[in-house]
């Protein structure tokens, strides 16, 4: 792969193109064609009942507040593993490796095919280089050191998930197909990738490439970026099956039931990566809580603790309310009650689901609460040892 760089000039920095486009022709066609679109936009499970627009206003009273502001972030350098382009040309020994590059950003290499979730590798999650929330920890490995793609899966269009800068480098330098919700491929198209590199799926619609079936399952979420394409991009969750393994992207949701449906349809998964990050009581229903990530990864493996959690959608940017480090606190308390196996890497670290990971709460050492005060995983005499100590 080509070298990365967020901008090449300072005219790049405005970045125009970053909005990308509405979809149009016969890609708006489908869209109106699909069972998910009504009265002009696309319509979640279970529905919303706060939009997007009125959580934000009532959100950014407390964005601003000096205290508040230093709690969501760490106080210290955040600790990402010095993974290499070496570590991740070795195959991985059972099949199945997985590496988060922070926030939704995951490499997943299943079955021989080496998938990238949601990649932004910018500083800011953006439009502008300039301004917007920017990075709390480098990104742990050059985009060009993630070796050759064979797909990359886009859950929504929102700027932490779907970035121009990386799109274009990452279709720049290899030769990997773009996997997206309806609509998004309007957005790569403007940006340079090429027709016959992308496919969009709606709900419940498979893809296979390089050996892999790519299916593109519900979410209760939003689309858009900023003024432009307001609910006329799909968002989903994504399966990826192999001939060996199954893994399950949440992409953003809030909870709903549906996800005993993908999990009947299309589970048991090794390993599922679960949006637990950027919650608040201000918009309940688009993003889930530690709790309610756990409650999902039972629901999708039937109620058993049949693979791994991996949490995702937290450390890396500054989106929400809560403190820097509860989201992987909380989800290794509710690993517990749910009797589920979590694992907690460090940036840029991979690992095998099938071996699990030693427990290392590595956050806690640059967290703003002093160490000795954050709240250790809560036990209860119904969960086996093993339980606890495998997160």
């Amino acid at each position: 792969m080509t070298g990365f760089r967020p901008t090449s000039s300072p005219l790049d920095a405005l970045r125009p193109s970053a909005f990308g486009a509405d979809p149009t022709g016969e890609r708006m066609a489908r869209i109106r064609r699909s069972p998910h679109y009504a009265d002009g936009v696309f319509t979640n499970p279970a529905g919303t009942v706060r939009t997007p627009s009125a959580a934000m206003l009532k959100f950014l009273p407390t964005y601003f507040r000096a205290e508040e502001r230093a709690r969501r972030a760490p106080r210290g350098t955040v600790p990402v593993h010095p993974t290499t382009v070496a570590d991740l040309a070795v195959p991985a020994a059972s099949g199945l490796r997985l590496t988060w590059m922070g926030h939704s950003s995951v490499l997943a290499e299943i079955d021989g095919g080496r998938v990238l979730f949601d990649p932004v590798w910018s500083q800011r999650c953006s439009p502008f280089a300039f301004a917007g929330p920017k990075r709390l920890h480098p990104v742990p490995v050059p985009l060009r050191e993630t070796g050759p793609l064979d797909a990359v899966v886009i859950s929504h269009d929102h700027y932490d998930h779907l970035d121009m800068p990386t799109v274009r480098a990452v279709a720049r330098g290899t030769g990997a197909r773009f996997v997206v919700p309806l609509g998004v491929g309007a957005h790569l198209e403007h940006w340079g990738v090429a027709p016959d590199r992308i496919t969009e799926l709606d709900w419940h619609e498979s893809a296979r490439v390089a050996g892999l079936t790519f299916t593109a399952t519900p979410a209760r979420h939003f689309c858009g970026r900023a003024l432009r394409n307001t609910q006329h991009t799909l968002w989903a969750s994504w399966v990826v099956a192999g001939p060996e393994h199954r893994i399950f992207h949440s992409g953003d949701t809030g909870y709903f039931p549906g996800f005993r449906d993908i999990g009947a349809r299309y589970g048991p998964f090794d390993a599922t990566m679960m949006q637990v990050g950027a919650y608040s009581e201000f918009w309940p229903d688009i993003h889930m809580t530690p709790e309610e990530g756990l409650r999902a990864h039972a629901d999708l493996q039937g109620g058993g603790v049949h693979g791994v959690l991996l949490p995702i959608h937290w450390g890396t940017f500054n989106l929400a309310p809560h403190p820097w480090e509860e989201p992987a606190e909380g989800s290794l308390a509710a690993a517990v009650r749910y009797g589920a196996r979590v694992v907690t890497p460090r940036p840029g670290q991979p690992f095998e689901p099938a071996e699990g990971l030693p427990a290392d709460p590595w956050w806690r050492a640059v967290a703003v609460r002093p160490a000795q005060e954050a709240p250790e995983p809560a036990t209860e005499p119904t969960a086996a040892p093993e339980v606890a100590l495998r997160v």
